[in-house]
This record gives C-alpha cells, structure tokens and sequence, in this order.
C-alpha cells in the first residue's frame, strides 16, 4: 500500500508568552475561568515575528534534525490559515528563506484546524505520482492577528506556533486516511480582512458538539480500514483545541488516558500548527520510536475533519 513516513519534525514558537494572568489584563477572565473550561495555561503571541518566519524556523529544524539532503526536497506545502500575505503564499517564503529547488511546487493550504493532516494528504499524493524523494509539510499560524481581545469566549484560546514534517514515500500496511467537510459557516468563522469584522467568532457548544461527534467516527473508520482495535494504537494525537473535548473521546474508547496526547496546556489552540507542534514534542521525548502506530486526528472550521493513521 502506498503510505508516508514522517522522517522529521520541527517546531517554532514566537517570544512572548501570555499566561492566563496576562490575559486577565486585557480581558474579563481568570486564570480558573480558562482553565477549567479548557486546559490551557498560557499561550505565545507573536511581537515582531511573521508566521512566514515561523514557518521558517520550524522546517529548518526538521530538515536539520533529519541531516535532509534540501535538493531532494520536492515541494512545500504550507497549511494556515492566518498567512502574512494574500500571495505570495507562505510556502515560497520558506522555498526562498531555505533555498530549496525553484522547480519545485510551494503553496499554501487551508482548511483551518485540520489543515496540516490535509496537507499531508496531498504531499502522499504529489510525491507518489512526480518521484519526489521529499516533501516538506509545515502548519504555521499568526492567530493573534485574528483575536478580538474584547471577546474572553475566543481570545483566551487561541496561540501562534508552527510545526513542520519532512515525509517521504512508505510501504506499509499500517496506513490509512480519513477526509471530509460540510461548508458550515456559522459555528466558526474568521472573515477576510478586508471586510469590518475581521475576528474569529465561534459558537462553542456547536464545536464542542462537532468535535466530540467526528473525532470518534473518524478514529473508528481508522480502526476498520486497517483491521485494528485502539488498543493496537499506541498514541492518538488530536488538534490540541480544549482539553475537555480530548476527555469527552476518550471516554468513547476503552482504553487508558494516556494514550491520547495533550500539550494544549503550553499553546492554546494553535490550529493547523497543534498537531504538529505535538509530534515533534513527542519525537524529543522519545515517545514516538520507529514501529510505533498512531493516529492524527483534527477538526476546524469548516467544518472540517481529517484522520490519518500511520507506522512511525
């Protein structure tokens, strides 16, 4: 079966971190508020950064830890939805800033939270049809820049970051994806910005309602594809938007907690850039050998869903 491999990862934080104190400067909130609700103790916010050198940074991690050849990289793909500019993409900043190949393909993805398993669903694609060694795939957002931070129901959880895979062809029967979407515009939404409201606005419940709901059939679907039980999974990595979504799933699978990572903790909601944020933080801990099975799952706006099930 053609499958992927992630080969490497990366990751980049912007310097200012904004705990849930800080956030009690600016907003009507605590602390306790946040994160009870959310799990979130504090988030970063760029100052100065733009998410194209966030992106930057994080693929140059996973290319160096990774000893990656640049000239076999055979394309960029970028997921965000908080690019610096309309175009150029975020992608052929990165192609530039690294010096990759210019025959190559760079642009930019968006279907929000679920953004970076899309992306690595086209990089399978692209690199199985052009012969491409590489691909780099890279979840980097700006979000801070979409915040109305008189909203306490979405400012407080939300952060930047960027996180970036090095993948390269695989044969495996250990892989299998999920992918879908159903043009909801009203649960969360984030206008372009050029209209007046240019903030993220977002009716929690129907999210919370989204989430707990698709994250289970998707990881269901994973198991069936493959033949597998989740106790055959030795983590499960969600998009890293609140911790008591994580908990409601968990609840829906006979299995320990552990199992399921969460580190939204340390970084909000970081969209497209959680879940890899959270694979290369699993990588430096040692939690992801090679032979180790697991499966990504996110969800956004959209709304969106994707799963990818894979051996490490």
């Amino acid at each position: 079966m053609s499958a992927i491999r992630i080969v490497s990862t990366g990751r980049a934080l912007p310097g200012k971190v904004m705990t849930n104190d800080d956030m009690s400067k600016i907003v009507d909130t605590s602390d306790e508020w946040i994160s009870s609700r959310t799990g979130i103790k504090q988030r970063y916010f760029c100052d100065g950064e733009m998410n194209w050198q966030l992106a930057v940074e994080s693929a140059r991690k996973a290319i160096e830890k990774g000893d990656i050849d640049i000239n076999e990289i055979g394309m960029v793909i970028v997921a965000t939805f908080s690019p610096d500019y309309a175009f150029p993409s975020v992608a052929c900043l990165v192609q530039k800033e690294l010096g990759l190949r210019n025959d190559i393909m760079a642009f930019d993805l968006n279907a929000a939270c679920t953004g970076f398993l899309y992306a690595l669903n086209v990089a399978e694609g692209i690199l199985n049809s052009s012969g491409e060694k590489y691909a780099l795939v890279i979840g980097s957002e700006q979000i801070s820049t979409r915040l109305n931070m008189e909203d306490r129901n979405t400012c407080v959880l939300f952060g930047d970051g960027a996180g970036a895979a090095v993948i390269e062809k695989n044969v495996t029967a250990n892989y299998a994806t999920v992918m879908g979407s159903d043009g909801n515009t009203t649960a969360l939404i984030c206008p372009g910005q050029a209209m007046e409201n240019q903030y993220i606005d977002m009716d929690g419940k129907k999210v919370f309602k989204f989430a707990v709901s698709t994250v289970g059939n998707v990881i269901n679907e994973l198991l069936e594809k493959t033949d597998k039980t989740i106790q055959d999974i030795d983590y499960v990595i969600c998009h890293q938007a609140n911790e008591r979504i994580i908990k409601t799933i968990i609840k829906q699978f006979d299995c320990e907690t552990d199992k399921f990572y969460m580190n939204m903790s340390q970084y909000g909601n970081t969209s497209a850039a959680s879940i890899p944020i959270a694979i290369d933080e699993m990588y430096e801990k040692g939690l992801l050998a090679k032979g180790k099975t697991i499966i990504m799952v996110g969800f956004g706006a959209g709304f969106t869903w994707g799963g990818m099930l894979l051996e490490c």
